[in-house]
């Protein structure tokens, strides 16, 4: 077992060592998971020669932006390369606190030294605007804000412990790929320490809770809260925001997550109806959003000063948020959407790149209004209104199917010579029965004559 000293100034212990083959036994949820990157590079290749695609201009050295049918292509440059299945690198550049944050500071501080400050006076921290300032601040609140105790946390196990479970191959693949998420620059041993710590974390969630199944993006979430408060306290974190914040998404099926995204288009067109038919006309879908909700858009942002900030305002907020933050995000952006090509290629290849300039602080605010004028009760019945028309417009096409195969199978002649010959040829049943007799004639005539006429003119 090695020390090691995280960023937050808190240590941990990990083990290095264990057999990190990369064979997969994936579930389900991982399946889906693949999907989206599978599907995310097909509509990326049908998109060739778009933004998405490799089809950018370069900003030249004057520093103006080429001209491409009007569209602004700026906002998907940075990430035009990246596979759909890559995290991007995360940018810890830090900023320096302007006067608000540094009043804010003082007023968190002050409050942790307040033994009486309430659980709501943490989400109210959290939830207005900058949020919870700085890490050191997070590593304390955090934890606050889910009812953990920071001295009462168990010890973690070492990974030697824990490689025999199913999903451990997934897991350390999946962590491996994750290396864009640490920060840059730190020594090679911590590095391997903060993977083992960050695959213990995880194996420790799922093998508490059975019933859980591990999905691809769920090492996103749980490499922040590594990073933030520390491997012991992180798994504490994690087992909570599993059985209540991301329950649904850590089931056998991808079912549920599917269902929550469907409120993406209800709350688009309860604010605008022009944008909602714009997206549905396209068939763009949800598959975009898909990593945002399951990793918390910590898989697709470039910015960790952002990652955590939208951190703060989740855990202080209904399960639900990432979907109104997602509906805030697309009706933001909704200028750029109809500028673009009305087809599901193109808009998924808009939608699915995050642009690094994002006024988080507003989408949040327009985010929480969202959520105080269309709670989820309300959007639930959308959703069941928008399935049940889906399923009888299905059933409307199956039945005009069946008629149409009824009809072509019972028309009178329908597949016979003559129909194949004069499709324009009006026929009935006497027409059909007059045109049979006769081509019985016909033949018997050709047959008579073949058999006894034919025989007396070769005798002549």
């Amino acid at each position: 077992m090695e020390k090691v000293e995280l960023l937050n100034g808190s240590s941990s212990y990990s083990s290095a060592g264990g057999d990190q083959t990369k064979s997969l036994n994936s579930i389900e949820a991982d399946r889906s998971f693949e999907e989206y990157c599978d599907e995310n590079s097909r509509l990326v290749e049908l998109n060739n020669g778009s933004s998405c695609a490799g089809g950018i201009e370069e900003i030249g050295s004057s520093g103006e932006e080429p001209q491409s049918g009007g569209k602004n292509i700026a906002f998907v440059q940075p990430n035009n390369h990246r596979r759909s299945d890559e995290p991007t690198e995360l940018s810890f550049e830090k900023f320096p606190e302007n006067h608000e944050e540094k009043l804010k500071r003082i007023q968190i501080e002050n409050a942790l030294d307040d033994s009486h400050t309430t659980q709501d006076e943490w989400r109210k921290f959290a939830k207005s605007e900058y949020g919870l300032i700085n890490d050191d601040l997070r590593r304390k609140v955090w934890p606050l804000l889910v009812g953990v105790d920071p001295k009462l946390v168990d010890p973690a196990p070492s990974l030697e412990e824990l490689n025999s479970h199913p999903e451990y191959n997934q897991v350390v693949l999946d962590v491996n790929r994750s290396l864009k998420r640490f920060p840059p620059g730190i020594p090679y041993e911590q590095r391997v320490a903060l993977q083992d710590q960050l695959t213990v974390l995880i194996l420790r969630v799922i093998i508490k809770y059975p019933h859980l199944k591990y999905y691809q993006g769920y090492h996103d979430v749980a490499i922040t809260f590594l990073l933030v408060v520390g491997e012991e306290v992180a798994f504490h974190v994690m087992e909570i925001l599993s059985t209540n914040h991301l329950v649904e998404c850590m089931q056998e099926t991808m079912e549920p997550t599917q269902r929550r995204l469907m409120f993406i288009y209800p709350l688009v067109r309860r604010e605008s109806a022009a944008l909602c038919d714009y997206l549905e006309r396209s068939t763009v879908g949800t598959l975009f959003a898909l990593p945002w909700y399951l990793t918390w858009f910590g898989h697709s942002l470039n910015s960790y000063r952002s990652v955590v900030r939208l951190y703060d305002y989740f855990l202080a907020s209904d399960f639900l948020l990432p979907i109104y933050v997602t509906s805030a995000i697309v009706l933001y952006r909704q200028n750029e959407i109809f500028q673009e090509d009305c087809d599901m290629a193109s808009l998924h290849c808009l939608l699915s790149q995050l642009p690094e300039d994002l006024p988080f602080e507003y989408l949040l605010k327009n985010a929480a209004e969202l959520y105080r004028k269309y709670p989820p009760k309300l959007i639930e019945k959308d959703v069941e209104n928008m399935i049940a028309k889906e399923k009888q417009q299905r059933l409307k096409e199956e039945r005009d199917r069946e008629r149409r195969k009824a009809h072509s199978v019972a028309k009178p002649g329908g597949n016979s010579f003559i129909n194949r010959m004069f499709p324009n040829l009006p026929l009935t049943r006497r027409s059909v029965f007059v045109t049979t007799a006769f081509s019985i004639l016909v033949g018997f005539c050709a047959y008579y004559y073949r058999a006894h006429l034919m025989p007396l003119s070769a005798i002549r």
